[in-house]
């Protein structure tokens, strides 16, 4: 379940409003809301790491629903897709067939059809200098059944964000991959009202992709940002103080 954007908006300017802390407007608010999910939802890798090694200690509970390296992993379900690949003839490589951002790639799997019997093979991603030493020595040359592959990006002037492109020897003739991509950027969308007022549009507004526990460190985080626009020490302390309790008490 994701997390209603007005919830989060509303308490924001509630607490604000309570402490006699200043106002957010609209726009301020979807940049600090983006800049907020952003960062907790990179904060997964590095905790996922830590929590596996918790996990690989036999300190992990392993209770249903109590543990913190599962949970962390369940919260990043809804961004993991077996993304498919098109073939792009002029760049002589495999462009991600999605319009959602790319974070990071897993695994990849090249098909390859041989007389009408299809071969699947895991493929290695290397880095460009990897992969051009690797494709010239003979006794490491990719094959069908161990394909190479490193990841660039097409960039024209005409494109704003790059184009993910892999680039796999031999060739297959189709490619999937696990994919972990980027949340789309939350927005508080309104119209206004006869007195000047901003209503709120739900039909417009787009919510935080984050599971609903988030809900909380997502008011904190804003509140800490909120407090550097308003220039109050006090709502940055406040809030940073009580997001790293939050933060403590999900890994203790």
């Amino acid at each position: 379940m994701a997390v209603n954007i007005n919830t989060v908006y509303t308490t924001v300017l509630y607490i604000l409003n309570k402490e006699q802390r200043g106002y957010i407007p609209p726009a301020e608010f979807n940049s600090l809301a983006v800049q907020v999910q952003q960062e907790i939802f990179e904060s997964y890798f590095p905790d996922g790491n830590q929590l596996n090694r918790v996990n690989q200690n036999n300190t992990q509970n392993d209770t249903e629903f109590f543990n913190m390296f599962k949970d962390n992993a369940y919260k990043l379900y809804p961004f993991e897709e077996d993304a498919v690949f098109t073939y792009v003839t002029a760049q002589q490589a495999w462009s991600l067939s999605s319009t959602r951002v790319l974070y990071r790639i897993g695994e990849i799997i090249s098909t390859y059809n041989n007389n009408g019997a299809n071969i699947e093979s895991l493929t290695d991603l290397l880095s460009k200098k990897e992969y051009s030493i690797t494709e010239k020595s003979k006794l490491t040359s990719p094959t069908q059944r161990y394909p190479i592959s490193y990841l660039t990006n097409l960039t024209t002037t005409s494109i704003v964000d790059p184009i993910p492109l892999l680039k796999i020897s031999p060739v297959p003739n189709s490619v999937t991959a696990n994919c972990v991509f980027l949340p789309a950027n939350p927005n508080w969308a309104f119209t206004t009202g006869q007195f000047g007022q901003y209503l709120y549009d739900s039909t417009s507004s787009k919510n935080f992709e984050l599971d609903i526990s988030e809900q909380t460190n997502l008011i904190m985080g804003i509140l800490k940002y909120a407090g550097v626009i308003i220039r109050d020490p006090e709502v940055i302390q406040v809030a940073t103080q009580d997001a790293a309790k939050v933060e403590q008490n999900e890994k203790s």
